[in-house]
């Protein structure tokens, strides 16, 4: 599984049921590598011929006027599985994602379901056996990570994928690597390298600072 590569995707939806008609109208995905967000990403606006409830514009504030003119799911089908083929997809409430997204598989005659092409990770799951009774959304842990999201007054499949990147990071261990960095007067970034810092010397007390230390520890610790 960690050879694999690893994308953080949401969607955005006109609705909560694709029984009843609704359709995913935002795809966003990005990419993990070696525990570092890359630039590799993926986002797509689609229109979904079914009209947007209010409540879902209330979430995410996508209009159905701003989805007129955008390619049909059916239309990008094949970058999109192309993209995500083989990899790890973590979602934050994955069977909600999963559900949509193979709803638009359907509908396109697409003969595989998303977890038969890459494996399937939620992160809502991880979220709530470290927090058992705990309120566990992406607001909610970046509040407990000190992720700073104060520009996610909506929602946007791209900005929650990018968002969940970090809060996984977090809750599976951090950063993994320690860069010390410095930023120089000219702007430039300064790094520091563990391996260039001269190795620790060790200094052996004398006899006598050893003897002044235990009658020390005698006086201190009887009293």
């Amino acid at each position: 599984m960690t050879d694999k590569r690893l994308i953080m995707l949401d969607t955005e939806t006109t609705g909560l049921k694709p029984e009843a008609g609704h359709r995913v109208i935002e795809i966003g995905a990005v990419v993990l590598q070696n525990r570092q967000l890359t630039d590799e990403t993926y986002h797509q606006y689609l229109n979904p011929e079914f009209a947007v409830e209010q409540g879902a514009l209330e979430v995410h504030g996508i209009t159905n006027e701003f989805l007129q003119d955008k390619p049909r799911f059916e239309e990008v089908m094949t970058d999109f599985m192309t993209f995500i083929e083989g990899a790890v997809l973590v979602m934050h409430n994955a069977p909600f994602d999963v559900k949509f997204l193979n709803n638009e598989l359907k509908l396109c005659g697409y003969g595989q379901q998303l977890e038969q092409v890459s494996d399937i990770v939620d992160s809502l799951v991880i979220a709530k056996q470290k927090y058992p009774g705990a309120r566990n959304n992406l607001d909610a842990l970046c509040k407990r990570y000190g992720i700073n999201n104060a520009h996610r007054t909506l929602h946007g499949a791209l900005l929650d994928a990018q968002i969940l990147a970090q809060v996984y990071l977090a809750m599976t261990g951090g950063q993994t690597k320690l860069d010390l960095s410095a930023q120089q007067d000219d702007g430039e970034l300064l790094k520091f390298n563990l391996d260039d810092l001269p190795p620790l010397v060790t200094v052996e007390p004398s006899a006598e600072e050893q003897q002044s230390h235990q009658a020390w520890l005698k006086n201190n610790l009887n009293q």
